[in-house]
């Protein structure tokens, strides 16, 4: 879980997830050594090595840095005589290694960029098309074009294989090659050769904007008697709030009599977006507290916002993790949804993400979050009511069919639909006894 930098509410701006997130730049130097280093290093790379440094050691969780002295650490860092960025880069992640710490991280200004654009903001500068490669053919094809976007109105259409990409063949090229080349700065145009069943070859020329990433997939569905409001949040970006909120009233709207909300997968992303989505969902209560290492905690409550009452259940799995986990564990705590499927991933530390003065990125962990109960669930995870844990061959089938999750040849959502149709939905048993998904029919193994 990241934080900003900024100096508003901290646990506000923080950002959760095994992805991380974007902050404005910040010094916090003291400002005498802050003037020295500088005056002293000028544009040298050991400018950013500092930098580092500095924010570790005013920010980490763990005053002793992992019982490593954090002081001949930076005379070490600034000893060295760097020949180009890259290699003080490199010093840079050594030392970090030092804390034992995955989350506390650094990046490079294109893996800032990036995560900045799509993990945080909830945007990129694109054509607005998810791709995937044939695996018998290598070849790269539009799986979907978003809805409102540059691609969508030049009539680029699911299926359309894309053989060039400004005149560039794509045979064999990967997904995440094919995506740079196509991204860029919105105003600017790309040239996708595409080829189409039953049509000859098309150059389409496309110019990019800023396309809104969508996080929240919804439906209704009729489940029995029930009509059952099915909500997927795939990732909590900034946009991520307004985009639950259009599906909880436009499922409420087509008078369903309770939701599905599915977590699974979902890495987490930022705070103040599971803050505002739980606020959708109760009223009253607890969402989260943290704890610094000055031992200073701060809590964010329920406000009286609450969209629904209906009745919920939240699907998770051994892939929610952070964002995740503060909404599940809110929703648990609070007795507002019976939670079902695997335990979640275990991420309880809360990190700060700072932009650097070369356009670079560091997340460092800050803070440990605790769930409304007090919980700390590091390492450990939310369990889930109603535990229902996937075989490999189920959890294959669905990998590589996602088109079957959330329906009945899923057997966590199938177990999700029976706990909301139960006619005591209020008093439904928590913490059953742990149950592992025979193969259905329709799913091989």
């Amino acid at each position: 879980m990241l934080k900003s930098s900024q100096r508003v509410s901290r646990l506000q701006a923080a950002f959760l997830g095994g992805a991380i997130a974007s902050t404005a730049a910040l010094s916090v130097f003291s400002p005498i050594g802050c003037r020295l280093v500088r005056a002293q290093l000028q544009d040298s790379p050991k400018v950013v090595v500092d930098e580092v440094w500095q924010t570790v050691d005013h920010e980490y969780v763990d005053g002793t840095f992992n019982h490593t002295n954090w002081q001949a650490t930076r005379q070490s860092l600034l000893s060295q005589n760097y020949t180009s960025r890259e290699q003080a880069y490199d010093a840079i992640r050594t030392a970090l290694k030092q804390l034992g710490d995955p989350y506390t991280r650094f990046l490079d200004p294109k893996q800032y960029q990036a995560l900045n654009e799509q993990s945080i903001v909830g945007q990129l500068s694109g054509i607005g098309i998810q791709m995937a490669q044939n695996p018998k053919t290598k070849q790269l094809t539009v799986v979907e074009t978003v809805p409102n976007t540059p691609a969508l109105k030049a009539g680029v259409k699911a299926g359309d294989q894309i053989v060039t990409i400004d005149g560039k063949p794509t045979q064999g090229m990967s997904v995440e090659d094919a995506s740079k080349l196509i991204r860029g700065k919105a105003g600017t145009s790309v040239v996708l050769g595409i080829t189409r069943q039953g049509q000859s070859h098309l150059d389409v020329k496309i110019t990019r904007a800023n396309i809104e990433v969508p996080k929240v997939n919804y439906t209704l569905k009729q489940e029995n008697s029930k009509r059952v409001g099915y909500i997927r949040l795939d990732e909590f970006s900034a946009a991520a709030p307004a985009q639950m909120h259009r599906a909880i009233q436009d499922l409420k709207a087509k008078q369903v009599d309770g939701f599905v909300l599915d977590l699974r997968g979902n890495p987490g992303g930022l705070l103040v977006s599971s803050v505002e989505i739980a606020r959708m969902w109760f009223d009253n209560g607890g969402i989260v507290r943290t704890k610094n290492r000055l031992g200073s905690s701060e809590e964010l409550k329920a406000n009286q916002t609450a969209l629904t009452k209906k009745p919920l259940v939240v699907l998770v799995d051994g892939n929610s993790a952070s964002a995740s986990e503060i909404l599940t564990g809110a929703l648990k705590d609070n007795k507002r949804a019976v939670v079902v499927g695997s335990t979640t991933f275990g991420k309880g530390l809360v990190q700060e993400l700072h932009q650097l003065s070369d356009g670079s990125g560091l997340a460092v962990t800050i803070e440990h979050y605790f769930t409304p109960n007090g919980t700390d669930i590091h390492h450990k995870g939310i369990q889930p009511d109603v535990k229902i844990d996937l075989t490999q061959a189920q959890q294959q089938q669905l990998s590589t069919n996602p088109a079957l999750i959330g329906t009945h040849s899923d057997p966590q959502y199938e177990r999700a639909i029976a706990v909301l149709t139960t006619k005591n939905f209020a008093q439904y048993p928590r913490n059953q006894q742990s149950l592992r998904s025979s193969p259905r029919k329709g799913v091989r193994s």
